[in-house]
């Protein structure tokens, strides 16, 4: 079974490897356990989670070779489980006048990239992320993988395109924010507004024209000659500083 056809006709989604499961069995997870798939040598050294969950989830035990002779190929390291989406839920944010965070990803379709961004956002507090269509799924198993986890605990709902992306942050009162090399303003010299809806486009070509008409556009200042940075870490530099005001 393809991991695409898991997630969009079962409503079920892969976590795999210890740091995963571990998040997804704290209470920070927003998502619950269908069953659990683990090697034997794996099991001791979870224990101390497996024991300490309140509600039961079904545990299976098998030998890499028995799964890897079923499946035709290696199918896990030891660690993997099968999660439930449940119902798509809208994104909360903090009414106003409280400071509000939020992420927007226009057309990323890297899992890499989409998973270190929940990461970044988790790392630096952002109350929730926002998707358009054309990205990816943050539920794929690599996106969790580089997410470190922050895919299963940081809240997102997914919108039709950009314009659906402005019309949140109007009716939340954020200011959105474009993250462009061809910003008008720079990042380093913005004095960050209460409530951001910060958007972040796909590398190369970036967020659409369209969209960064009807926002303020922001820069990261480079050296001379280079004005290109992984989104991810474009990403993590203006959290960064639109959150540094809340960080202890």
């Amino acid at each position: 079974m393809r991991e695409r056809d898991l997630v969009g006709r079962e409503g079920r989604f892969i976590v795999e490897g210890e740091v995963t499961l571990r998040v997804m069995l704290s209470e920070r997870a927003r998502f619950s356990l269908e069953s659990i798939l683990l090697s034997p040598e794996r099991v001791e050294g979870l224990a101390d989670i497996l024991t300490a969950r309140t509600e039961p989830v079904p545990v299976y035990v098998a030998e890499k070779a028995v799964m890897s002779a079923i499946a035709g190929f290696p199918i896990h390291r030891g660690v993997l489980a099968v999660g439930l989406r449940g119902a798509e839920v809208a994104l909360a944010v903090p009414p106003a006048p409280a400071p509000a965070l939020v992420v927007g990803l226009v057309g990323l379709t890297n899992h890499d990239n989409v998973g270190g961004l929940f990461r970044n956002a988790a790392a630096f507090g952002a109350d929730g992320v926002l998707l358009d269509a054309a990205a990816c799924d943050p539920l794929y198993r690599k996106a969790i993988r580089v997410s470190a986890g922050a895919a299963l605990t940081v809240p997102f709902a997914r919108l039709p395109d950009g314009a659906a992306l402005l019309a949140f942050a109007a009716a939340h009162g954020l200011v959105p924010l474009a993250l462009s090399p061809a910003g008008r303003e720079t990042l380093s010299e913005l004095a960050p507004p209460p409530r951001v809806l910060l958007l972040l486009g796909t590398e190369g070509p970036g967020l659409p024209q369209t969209l960064m008409a009807r926002a303020r556009t922001v820069r990261i200042a480079m050296a001379p000659d280079f004005d290109s940075l992984n989104v991810a870490t474009a990403g993590a530099l203006a959290l960064h500083h639109l959150a540094a005001h809340r960080l202890g």
